[in-house]
């Protein structure tokens, strides 16, 4: 019997394949706990357009954030922190305070897209990555200025 999974399911295959299974596995198991419905035509066609929808959507996805990061790249951004005389700060500058001076520029930019190799604990101008997706790194200055 041929199904349509709904959900990944382990040793049959992922979430949208057309899998050929025995007609007790497909009726008392899959298609019984909700992981499969049978492959009718009707099925496989609707299973088609929402596949084709998906691609559509993370293809817009991607498209806008490549057009974020080209915004973002070269971007700088101050950061007012207190710190002493010789220039080392109190505290430390993280990917939290970048996040947020970003969102401060309309950047709407997640703290785990920040990768920072170690937190800044000086004063100085510093080169920063953002990646926002796979393949979507975009690199901004980050200026911290003592208070």
């Amino acid at each position: 019997m041929k199904v349509i999974l709904k959900e990944d399911v382990k040793g049959s295959g992922k979430r949208g394949d057309i899998i050929e299974v025995s007609d007790g596995y497909a009726r008392n198991f899959l298609i019984k706990k909700g992981l499969a419905e049978a492959a009718t035509a009707n099925a496989v066609n609707e299973m088609k357009q929402k596949k084709k929808a998906e691609e559509f959507h993370k293809a817009e996805n991607v498209k806008a954030l490549k057009e974020l990061a080209e915004k973002l790249t070269g971007t700088g951004i101050d950061l007012v922190i207190r710190a002493g005389e010789n220039g080392k700060t109190f505290g430390s500058v993280t990917s939290q305070h970048i996040a947020s001076a970003l969102s401060e520029l309309g950047f709407d930019v997640d703290k785990k897209k920040v990768l920072l190799k170690d937190p800044i604990k000086n004063v100085g101008t510093y080169d920063v990555d953002v990646r926002l997706m796979e393949g979507v790194i975009s690199t901004i200055k980050v200026n911290v200025v003592a208070q």
